[in-house]
């Protein structure tokens, strides 16, 4: 009797635990308190520009607060492995371009984290519009004029970068080795500091997300060589594409959202369908728009596909080029 009367208290404390459990996961559903976004880059690049004001729209919608840390050190790669390290419990997510998911892992022997599994996809979020810019001294005007310009002066055409494996280089190789322009690269330690030298003129030529020149750009201090997507950009109409006096050239990076590997699937979901809602909001897209985004909110299984792809093509541009980290 008395073993009996135990097991059902045994039993009934057991119960109790589980609706206790049950009940304060019903009164504390996901998010609960303010979510951590990593930025591997740093304020003011072209990823940063994107997601900055998405993750706080996105904020609004899950009622909590999504904040930005800027972690620019090593090229990116300090800031992906502290996701990549991270609870995967929706608090902490990594606002990533294609740089640190393709680039970044063909070119350094070391890296803390494997792009396809320390991370959950949840979305790319928009393709970051590139453009070729030179000084306004440059004497060509065309993404051709460098080609024949530089051809005429054999190492001696400069290109700057934000260093060594950035998009900026990896777009400028990538042109460099379709057209065999003999053109040299010089890094500096971010994009900011390779496009003021641009400006200076101590440096003539350059490739770079629109976001951060487009001001530039219409205030008449770089002159565009062309943009290097696969059509004209509605914010230069009057501004060719590289591939119309360079056929066949084109280059863009993109912008996505993960989390570390193990995140649950209820919770991607939630975080994806928020994505798409605040995509949805008409100030939000135009604000992006005119900064020469374009968003492509495909979802998880997309972003996997993506970063696999980019990984086999960029292993062949960065062996090709011979490119090795700073």
């Amino acid at each position: 009797m008395n073993i009996k009367l135990l097991s059902l208290s045994t039993h009934l404390l057991l119960l109790a635990g589980l609706c206790s459990m049950g009940l304060a996961r019903a009164q504390n559903p996901y998010p609960n308190r303010t979510i951590q976004t990593i930025m591997p880059l740093q304020a003011g690049s072209g990823v940063d520009l994107l997601m900055r004001p998405i993750v706080q729209k996105m904020g609004e919608s899950l009622g909590q607060a999504i904040t930005i840390e800027n972690i620019p050190g090593g090229a990116g790669l300090i800031g992906a492995g502290k996701v990549a390290q991270s609870t995967p419990d929706g608090y902490v997510l990594g606002a990533f371009n294609d740089s640190i998911l393709t680039m970044l892992p063909n070119l350094y022997k070391k890296v803390d984290y494997d792009p396809i599994q320390s991370f959950t996809p949840i979305s790319e979020v928009a393709a970051i519009t590139f453009v070729m810019v030179a000084n306004p001294s440059f004497p060509g005007n065309t993404a051709a004029d460098l080609v024949r310009i530089a051809r005429e002066n054999p190492g001696k055409i400069d290109y700057a970068s934000g260093g060594n494996g950035s998009p900026q280089h990896i777009g400028m190789e990538i042109f460099r080795q379709y057209t065999g322009a003999p053109i040299v690269h010089i890094p500096y330690r971010g994009a900011a500091a390779a496009v003021t030298d641009v400006m200076a003129g101590q440096v003539p030529v350059m490739i770079s997300a629109l976001s951060v020149v487009l001001p530039h750009i219409r205030a008449g201090k770089l002159k565009v060589l062309g943009i290097t997507s696969k059509t004209r950009s509605p914010l230069l109409p009057n501004s060719p594409t590289v591939s119309e006096s360079v056929k066949g050239y084109e280059f863009s990076t993109w912008g996505a959202l993960l989390a570390p590997k193990g995140t649950p699937p209820a919770i991607v979901n939630k975080l994806n369908e928020s994505l798409a809602t605040t995509l949805k909001d008409p100030k939000l897209r135009e604000q992006l728009i005119q900064q020469g985004f374009e968003f492509a909110p495909l979802g998880p299984d997309n972003l996997k596909d993506m970063i696999a792809a980019g990984l086999v093509k960029m292993k062949k541009v960065i062996k090709d080029g011979g490119i090795q980290p700073d």
